[in-house]
């Protein structure tokens, strides 16, 4: 880890995007957004998150939000005014080179810090040097009776302990994370229509199935959208996804597990209202669909495009709400239609009334996985146990509609 990359990512929290944390640090947004990455990758956690045009803060990036703001102050007091040059840029100078000033400083020898460090003495005061270099001024004064520091050299000791100590807090928090992570697999699902719905009752078969089978391979489960699960597995912060997608991108792999027939739901007195007249319906009251991020409401779309023409679409009054369960209480409570999987909906408590779509609206849940062995074998391990106990998700009771 070096300065540079700990100051661009307490500038790329701050300013909450990477172009603006660029533009204050005179710095390429290549270079910011390399520097989150690898910020990222050195404490294996998420940082932000995009909401909009703004990169939103994680909850585990808010947490460490003063240290990252102690470390920057501390990495302003230990540069010179030379040393950032005409933009005013920090330069990349490591923490382990930070270290072993400090080594060197604290034993009084090059010959003596290079054994402590397990490194050459040439190699070392080369290593002195370019840092000298970069903060712009000496640090060590060199004689034959050994190494004494400059009174800039002293004034940067107790600076150079703390980024080291503050380095060491966020390193040790995520070496304590992976020792317990590094044996777990992480499942990310498309969001359960609720307790009863099929998605919801083969994660909870798996998570017990997998828990018997391998108790020394915790099993963790979270559920978000489609579009999100898709980046979280090339990020690899999930090693398996549930999507209510047909297609997934082809630099994965994975298997078609759940086909369920979708249906238009909607309190009972709605449809009595309308009988048959779809578009009446449609338009004479409120639909709640899901973000654009998830299958179901690419079906949604699908299915009000192939009703209404494009004058009747524009009147509709559309609510989008990223929660199934929110939707359900709105389809049940409040008057709003919605397109949810028939056999979900139908375990529901006093169930909304529903009528199936066509028989091209499904939903379709794919499992999907890395493409290489390891990830493929949980993969299909995890689809072996969540398919061992499934039900047919048709169901005959409601009729297609026409």
């Amino acid at each position: 880890m070096d300065i540079a990359t700990l100051s661009l990512v307490h500038a790329i929290l701050e300013e909450k995007g990477i172009r603006r944390a660029a533009k204050a640090g005179n710095r390429p947004a290549s270079s910011v957004s390399a520097a989150l990455k690898r910020f990222e990758a050195a404490i294996a956690l998420p940082l932000v998150r995009r909401e909009g045009g703004i990169l939103v803060p994680t909850l585990e990036a808010q947490s460490r939000m003063q240290d990252l703001a102690a470390a920057n102050r501390a990495i302003q007091l230990l540069l010179s005014p030379a040393a950032t040059g005409p933009l005013n840029t920090v330069p990349s100078i490591s923490l382990t080179a930070l270290e072993r000033f400090v080594t060197v400083a604290r034993s009084g020898s090059i010959r003596g810090a290079a054994k402590i460090a397990g490194t050459g003495q040439p190699q070392l005061t080369r290593q002195m040097a370019d840092l000298e270099r970069d903060l712009g001024y000496d640090l060590l004064i060199r004689s034959p009776s050994g190494i004494a520091c400059t009174a800039e050299g002293l004034a940067a000791m107790p600076i150079a302990e703390s980024l080291l100590d503050i380095w060491q807090r966020l390193s040790r928090a995520s070496g304590d994370r992976f020792r317990r992570t590094a044996a777990t697999w992480r499942l990310g699902s498309v969001m359960p229509l609720g307790p009863e719905s099929e998605i919801a009752r083969m994660l909870a078969v798996l998570t017990a199935e997998w828990h018997r089978a391998h108790p020394r391979e915790p099993l963790f489960i979270s559920s978000t959208t489609a579009d999100e699960l898709i980046a979280g597995l090339k990020s690899r912060r999930f090693d398996v996804v549930l999507l209510d997608l047909e297609t997934f991108p082809a630099e994965f792999e994975g298997r078609l597990i759940s086909r369920a027939p979708l249906a238009l739901t909607g309190h009972a007195s709605l449809f009595d209202r309308h009988g048959a007249d779809l578009h009446a319906l449609l338009q004479s009251n409120p639909i709640a669909v899901p973000s654009r991020k998830s299958g179901l409401r690419q079906q949604a779309e699908q299915f009000i495009g192939e009703t209404l023409g494009e004058h009747e679409r524009s009147r509709l009054a559309i609510t989008e709400v990223d929660s199934i369960p929110v939707i359900l209480n709105l389809v049940m409570n409040h008057g709003y239609l919605s397109v949810l999987p028939e056999s979900s909906t139908a375990r529901v408590r006093n169930a909304p009334a529903m009528r199936r779509l066509g028989a091209g609206f499904m939903q379709n849940l794919c499992l999907v996985w890395q493409k290489n062995a390891l990830s493929r074998r949980a993969g299909e391990t995890m689809m072996a146990m969540m398919l061992a106990t499934s039900i047919e998700s048709e169901s005959p009771d409601h009729a297609a509609i026409p």
